[in-house]
């Protein structure tokens, strides 16, 4: 039996009479899979998981301000910042990464991203552009920087707080609007109908890694460290894999 298959034996065993619940705070982009995964979890041991999701900036703001999660799911940059506050405790798992796509609404033209130039011609032409604040967000405003046609299309750009409201909004569109999220936020509007054009192109994707890790002072904190060894596991990993996470 596998480190974490005995560890969740154990878990089972000893508390199964006394199921608890884990908190967890996560970024968005990685919503299809921890579902799972969590709901996994819970079938194997009994125990809830409870997640909420934010943006990184939000993230950050939450447990700077003193929230309390038994489990924080985001890029390992962000858990460092948290770890140099001793905000973290015990074994980090690596949850997998994300790449940024491009959408557009049912019927509209489909804009050319084939290759970086590509990218960038439609995205001069197109009459408004929409992404958001987290972290995919900020990527792509430095690379519209980077090409130095920030300042040219700045007054074509709507940004939201979050991916969904991303999804919301290019569902709405009108005229030849594109717009930029996580792969994984996109395909959770394909059966509304939002259309996927596909992941930037290699040369300029960028990927946003997700890691997980137990909070200090937690009352669970087997429990919580137990559920973070199960992300990285094995099982885990096919279950986000299966989400489009790699």
């Amino acid at each position: 039996m596998s480190r974490v298959g005995t560890l969740l034996f154990c878990i089972v065993a000893s508390t199964a009479a006394t199921a608890g619940e884990i908190s967890v705070l996560s970024g968005g982009a990685i919503e299809p899979g921890l579902h799972s995964a969590a709901a996994a979890f819970e079938k194997q041991t009994g125990h809830h998981v409870k997640i909420t999701f934010n943006t990184t900036p939000q993230i950050v703001k939450r447990i700077v301000g003193g929230d309390k999660f038994d489990v924080v799911i985001a890029p390992p940059q962000t858990l460092d910042g948290f770890s140099k506050e001793s905000k973290l405790e015990g074994d980090r798992m690596n949850v997998g990464r994300v790449g940024l796509g491009v959408a557009v609404r049912p019927g509209a033209a489909t804009p050319d991203i084939s290759s970086a130039d590509g990218l960038k011609r439609s995205i001069v032409e197109a009459d408004s552009i929409v992404f958001n604040r987290a972290s995919t967000g900020i990527y792509f405003e430095n690379l519209l920087k980077k090409w130095g046609i920030y300042d040219q299309v700045e007054s074509k750009i709507t940004r939201y707080a979050d991916g969904a409201s991303v999804m919301e909004r290019a569902l709405k569109g009108k005229g030849k609007e594109i717009a930029f999220g996580a792969i994984t936020e996109i395909l959770l509007y394909k059966d509304k109908g939002l259309r996927f054009v596909g992941p930037l192109p290699a040369e300029v994707q960028n990927y946003t890694t997700y890691v997980a890790s137990p909070m200090t002072g937690v009352s669970n904190a087997e429990l919580a460290g137990t559920f973070v060894q199960y992300l990285g596991s094995p099982a885990g990993k096919k279950l986000f894999v299966a989400a489009g996470i790699e």
